[in-house]
């Protein structure tokens, strides 16, 4: 029996072709489940044309209003010879609906994982996210949201607590404990002073980047916001501090050819990777009525899962009372 308890339930298979065949595209039958939990994706074929990759976008996630921006931001770097993959335009339109789910179609973009261990690549990557954000910084997004402690930080953690997440006896620990680490981002943002906000990636991780020959390309926009630049580049960072700076000097050797990087900013880094564990332990709270999330994630909201974020924002406390990285 289909599970009815939410509402993806309701995208078969024949409701996705059925999708794709409505954009004047003609599916083939051939359809691939891709690794997404946020939308649902697809790779499909199309008769007499290669793949495509259609993504279902989250029921009452965003306003058509804040997809289109993202879609306008996309297809305006990719007008500018920037490797994003950016939504087609089908009878006119990047945003399409079908049975009730608001979708868009990709060209397929092949890749590998990219190899950030390697100095060309970093180097690489800092120039394809200076031209990124050198376009990202001449406009403003008007639908979605910022990036900040409030969004982030604040609205996570009250979402927790309000939910009950917590196991009894470890709710006053974590509750001590994020409240100190939201003290710290908070001196972290005091730090950095009135950084400037620009449109992002949002959610720049080596899973969102495609690796070729030509270089990288950058896929799915969909956390797209108003942020610091920062928030771009240190999820490339890896390992202990002394390979986290070298690593964020070849960032910035690259990135500074097209785009003036204000130091401040590295205050945020551990205060942005701060609010990113919170939203994350929010996500997964949010999300927790979709079937497809208890069975990714069964470790969520154990006993020792929430051990283990009590730990780390302990660690977090510490690693943003020490001195920032320098560029």
């Amino acid at each position: 029996m289909m599970d009815s308890s939410h509402p993806y339930s309701a995208l078969t298979p024949d409701c996705a072709l059925d999708a794709l065949d409505c954009t004047g595209l003609r599916a083939d039958g051939r359809l691939l489940a891709l690794n997404s939990y946020e939308n649902r994706v697809y790779q499909m074929g199309v008769e007499d044309s290669p793949p495509v990759v259609v993504k279902f976008y989250r029921p009452e996630r965003w306003r058509d209003a804040a997809i289109l921006e993202e879609h306008a931001f996309t297809t305006e770097l990719a007008a500018r010879e920037i490797p994003v993959v950016a939504p087609l335009a089908l009878n006119g339109a990047t945003l399409h609906v079908h049975a009730g789910f608001r979708f868009a179609v990709y060209p397929k973009q092949g890749g590998r994982m990219p190899e950030f261990d390697r100095t060309d690549a970093l180097q690489w990557m800092g120039r394809f996210l200076g031209r990124i954000h050198a376009v990202g910084a001449t406009a403003r997004f008007a639908h979605r949201p910022a990036l900040d402690l409030e969004t982030f930080g604040y609205a996570s953690r009250d979402f927790l607590r309000q939910g009950q997440w917590l196991p009894a006896d470890l709710t006053a620990a974590w509750d001590s404990v994020v409240d100190h680490a939201l003290a710290s981002v908070a001196q972290c943002y005091e730090r950095a002073g009135a950084v400037r906000a620009i449109r992002l990636h949002g959610d720049c991780h080596a899973g969102n980047v495609l690796w070729t020959d030509a270089g990288p390309h950058f896929v799915d926009f969909d956390d797209s916001r108003m942020g610091p630049a920062v928030q771009d580049l240190w999820m490339l960072l890896s390992g202990e501090r002394e390979e986290q700076q070298a690593q964020m000097n070849e960032i910035l050797k690259g990135y500074e050819d097209f785009m003036e990087f204000d130091p401040r900013e590295l205050h945020l880094v551990e205060a942005l990777r701060t609010l990113r564990l919170i939203h994350y332990a929010a996500w997964l709270a949010r999300r927790w009525d979709d079937p497809a999330f208890p069975a990714a994630f069964p470790w969520f909201n154990t006993q020792l899962y929430w051990q283990a974020r009590i730990l780390e924002l302990r660690e977090q406390i510490a690693l943003m009372d020490e001195p920032p990285l320098v560029a």
